[in-house]
């Protein structure tokens, strides 16, 4: 018996075949992966959303179990391999019928893009200029180090003398 399943890549559904109750073949896992790696990416463009939402994608229960099984993606072997990893929220939300029902209405899947575009230019921006921008130290920290590298350096064993309390 064969058994087709459909990836669903920029709107077209793919089919894989594979044999029913047999083993994955090398090939069929790496085709399987980067489909799946792709559609996950996919996953973080609120108009896709959107786009999956108005076909009624979101409605069928073997898609939603497959939005499930996706999961697998926070997992840091395979995290590594996201490029954009915003997709990984938008898959958390839609495990809630309540986001799914949402996002089916175009103005949401607007204001998520349009948020999103601003956290992406806030932390570029910010990034940046913490990346540029030489590291402050104050009198009191410069003062902190040397008092510690002092105490340090007078210790036989590297930890600070005790002193007595005479009171």
């Amino acid at each position: 018996m064969l058994i087709i399943q459909f990836f669903i890549i920029s709107g077209q559904m793919i089919p894989v075949a594979s044999k029913a109750g047999g083993p994955e073949t090398e090939d069929q896992a790496k085709l399987r992966f980067q489909v799946e790696l792709e559609f996950v990416q996919c996953l973080g463009n609120p108009n896709y959303l959107n786009f999956l939402a108005q076909r009624g994608y979101f409605k069928d229960q073997p898609f939603i179990n497959y939005l499930k099984y996706l999961l697998y993606w926070k997992e840091p072997e395979y995290v590594k391999y996201l490029k954009y990893p915003m997709c990984l929220y938008f898959l958390d939300l839609l495990q809630y019928e309540h986001f799914r029902r949402e996002v089916v209405n175009a103005q949401c899947a607007k204001f998520i893009d349009d948020q999103q575009v601003l956290l992406w230019q806030h932390y570029t921006r910010r990034r940046t200029r913490m990346l540029t921008e030489p590291m402050p130290t104050s009198s009191v920290t410069s003062h902190a180090l040397s008092a510690t590298t002092t105490t340090n350096s007078s210790s036989t064993n590297g930890l600070p003398p005790v002193t007595k309390n005479s009171s």
